[in-house]
């Protein structure tokens, strides 16, 4: 929906000539503006949270949900195609365990855009939108601009005075330098995630925010917020400084986030389903053997109260999923097994505990693999076709969106972008993609440039 630009213009003269003072702040103007379309084409109920997992690097979608045995061999690979829980629907045969929960699941074979590197093609990823400074990797840190999903929506839903409402774990993704994309943005620093960091270590995870040095009981905190509230001017307090405190001492408050984070509340059946695994393997990435405990513990923040959880499933480049040479040995020793294991996991997890239906989890890469092998066995970046799977929040289960042509090369049928993906999450959660909000310059910018993948929820239009 396109809010009618007049009254957008109405609502703005009203704010100036209100001067923001005694009525609505520049930050209550974007909200209202969002608010105006967000009851548009939505489904009968909303989600409660999203789960959102990414596989760093990039997995190949011909060997793991769009096999293509028909190919020539110089693109079908070594893997054979396994029967699933959706008659008729085949994927491949490292996932076992997703196999069997895809009922819960809907594929998007026909996913794209133009970004050839991995900044770029993850920036796109995370925010729906290409990166301002287009296709290219970073090799000095640089600001991030549009804001990721979790940030859109920790913004959208500010009013909750939820603890947490974007957390992202286990660490900053980066190549050179941790990509841009991960964070608030235009929006701000209030609107980064929580950040959850893993202790390859001691097997468990950590947030700052909740620390509490030993020497300072709960008492002398109160205390010092006492004394700060007493000494602040009415001035700063106008000015928004006190919403940072406030966030910072909620947060130190959190019992159930600081429990969510604790993994010894689980049995050891349970890690054990999501998978535990050896340290000491080299080359397999920082913390790789956290990878499905990192699952583990964002349904548990789901269940603390979080709406929105980014996974970054490897942290770094050159030890993740960018299979340049001997893609199949990677992909069939370590890379796919402890996705599929903890994916399916979290499916039937949630399914379990009466979460699933308003729980939407997505699993993406960046992009997908080169159908050509190359002469290393491997596969190079391709975004002009791969896929992403959703499980969950309200989606038909066993539907497929979109699909490729007949070597994995190009979308043949019903193409979807990131800018889609966004649109659906932003959709899910009641919102009107097409609503505004507006950037620190009073730009505006549709909370999403694509159209809701509707069709996969039983919608249509």
């Amino acid at each position: 929906m396109q809010l009618d630009p007049l009254s957008l213009e109405l609502t703005r003269r009203r704010f100036v000539q209100l001067g923001g003072a005694g009525a609505m702040s520049l930050g209550g103007l974007w909200r209202a503006e969002a608010r105006a379309g967000q009851n548009v084409g939505k489904p009968a109920s909303k989600l409660r949270a999203c789960i959102f997992v990414f596989y760093y690097g990039g997995p190949s979608h011909l060997d793991t949900y769009d096999l293509k045995p028909n190919a020539p061999s110089t693109v079908r690979g070594e893997f054979q195609a396994i029967s699933t829980s959706v008659p008729g629907l085949q994927i491949s045969e490292l996932l076992p365990n997703m196999s069997r929960v895809m009922h819960h699941c809907a594929i998007v074979r026909s996913m794209h855009h133009e970004n050839r590197l991995h900044d770029s093609a993850s920036i796109e990823t995370h925010t729906g939108r290409q990166a301002a400074q287009g296709d290219r990797e970073e090799f000095a840190p640089i600001s991030q601009f549009y804001p990721c999903h979790g940030g859109t929506l920790s913004y959208l839903l500010q009013d909750r005075q939820l603890d947490v409402a974007h957390a992202a774990l286990p660490f900053v993704f980066n190549n050179v330098v941790p990509t841009p994309c991960q964070g608030g943005g235009f929006l701000g620093a209030k609107f980064d995630p929580f950040r959850v960091t893993a202790d390859p270590d001691k097997h468990h995870y950590i947030a700052e925010e909740l620390s509490i040095r030993q020497e300072l009981p709960r008492q002398r905190i109160g205390a010092r917020r006492d004394l700060l509230s007493s000494l602040q001017s009415p001035q700063a307090t106008g000015a928004g400084f006190d919403q940072f405190y406030d966030k910072a001492y909620q947060l130190l408050g959190s019992e159930k986030v600081r429990r969510a984070l604790d993994l010894s509340e689980e049995s050891q059946e349970m890690r054990e389903r999501y998978g535990v695994y050896p340290a000491n393997v080299a080359g397999h990435g920082f913390a790789h053997h956290m990878r499905g405990q990192n699952l583990l513990v964002a349904r548990r923040l789901v269940e603390a109260g979080v709406p929105f959880v980014n996974v970054y499933d490897f942290r770094q480049q050159g030890q993740n999923w960018d299979a340049h040479a001997n893609n199949f040995a990677q992909h069939k020793e370590h890379l796919v097994p402890p996705a599929d294991k903890a994916l399916a996991m979290l499916i039937s997890d949630l399914e379990e505990r009466g979460l699933l239906d308003s729980t939407l989890v997505v699993a993406t890469g960046e992009f997908g693999r080169t159908p050509q092998i190359n002469p290393g066995a491997g596969r190079d970046h391709w975004p002009d076709c791969y896929s992403v799977v959703l499980a969950g929040g309200g989606i038909t289960g066993g539907s497929i969106h979109g699909a490729s042509d007949a070597i994995g090369a190009y979308p043949a049928k019903d193409p979807a972008s990131p800018a889609d993906l966004a649109a659906t999450i932003y959709w899910r959660f009641g919102f009107d993609p097409a609503a505004l909000f507006r950037d620190q310059l009073s730009r505006p910018h549709h909370l999403a440039a694509g159209e809701p993948l509707r069709g996969l929820f039983g919608v249509s239009g």
